[in-house]
């Protein structure tokens, strides 16, 4: 059956209209040249908190990202309203090159990777030395994720009044890793924070922890303006502490070199699914060396690594070697042994 006339034309021809618009669809993306640059402060289901500038605004991601996420710490572009009012939304079209990242995974068989936060300097591993009692495996995993990530950690001991630091020191001694002792009256009083401090000036560090170990009253110390967080208590029953920081908040020190603090939820585990052992050498500089007389794909816990060798001949400390090697069978082990 003929549907057009014996004699058709282009222009008898009715088009279908496009339902999703007659504009045509393109593949280039505007550049957003005029973009501003904001700093991620935190996220909140799908809302970002951002400072452009001296001001605080909202903003959402923009669809053209996809699935790249935005997260605590990131440098980010934003067009849209940034005056800070109420109900105004920006949008985030760009996220900056990473300098460092610190990832973590629920437990040891999830291959989902979390990122923490970005581009932090160093990372701060505050632990009670009692009550809760000191969870050194992970400790172990806290350091690899920082090893791992780019950041340099610092160990932070609270609550020495209750139990001395020794047998912590000398476990991650030849480690060079810088630490501060406080205790429970430190804490309280604010002396702690100015021992800290010392640590954070000029540099954006993540603080991570168990809950009850002190690590958000110590924050709040550190950042006296902020009021968000209303500290827990430690469980008589259990010896955990109640979660009382639910996402991740970066916060500005108040000293003239500047800095940021960025408090986390306090972890139950350390997942490192996604860390590659191979890497884990690289924090140790002095080991290296003696890595290039190894088999291929060494694991550096084998009968023919070289490392043993190198450091029988007086090439490097035998503690670091022990370490290493602490640390690379971290995830053969449960953290709480």
């Amino acid at each position: 059956m003929r549907r057009y006339g014996k004699h058709t034309d282009e222009d008898d021809i009715r088009s279908r209209p496009n339902r999703k618009g007659n504009r045509p669809r393109t593949h280039i993306r505007p550049k957003h040249e005029d973009a501003a640059e904001g700093l991620v402060l935190t996220v909140d289901r799908g809302r970002l908190t951002c400072l452009v500038e001296d001001r605080v605004v909202m903003a959402m991601k923009a669809r053209e990202l996809g699935r790249k996420a935005a997260v605590v710490g990131d440098r980010v572009a934003l067009v849209g309203d940034l005056s800070g009012k109420k109900d105004t939304l920006a949008r985030i079209v760009r996220i900056e090159e990473r300098d460092s990242v610190l990832r973590r995974t629920a437990d040891d068989d999830d291959p989902y990777e979390r990122v923490v936060v970005a581009n932090a300097d160093q990372l701060a591993i505050v632990t009670a030395l009692a009550d809760p009692e000191p969870r050194p495996r992970l400790i172990d995993r806290c350091l690899v994720a920082a090893f791992d990530g780019g950041l340099t950690p610092l160990l932070v001991m609270t609550k020495s009044d209750l139990a001395p630091p020794d047998e912590l020191l000398e476990l991650y001694g030849a480690l060079d890793i810088p630490y501060v002792v406080t205790s429970r009256e430190e804490l309280e009083n604010g002396a702690a924070a100015g021992l800290v401090r010392e640590h954070l000036d000029g540099k954006i560090t993540a603080f991570v922890g168990h809950s009850g170990v002190g690590k958000t009253t110590l924050v709040n110390t550190l950042v006296p303006e902020d009021r968000r967080r209303v500290t827990g208590h430690v469980n008589a029953v259990t010896g955990r502490g109640r979660h009382t920081t639910t996402s991740a908040l970066a916060l500005p020190l108040s000293s003239e070199a500047g800095g940021w603090v960025v408090d986390t939820p306090g972890v139950r585990s350390f997942g490192l699914a996604h860390i590659d052992p191979s890497r884990v050498i690289n924090a140790f500089p002095d080991l290296v060396p003696g890595t290039e007389g190894c088999p291929r794909a060494c694991s550096h816990d084998e009968p023919d690594c070289a490392l043993d060798a190198w450091v029988a001949d007086g090439h490097a400390d035998p503690a670091r070697l022990y370490s290493l090697r602490r640390l690379l069978s971290t995830r053969e082990r449960k953290e709480g042994d």
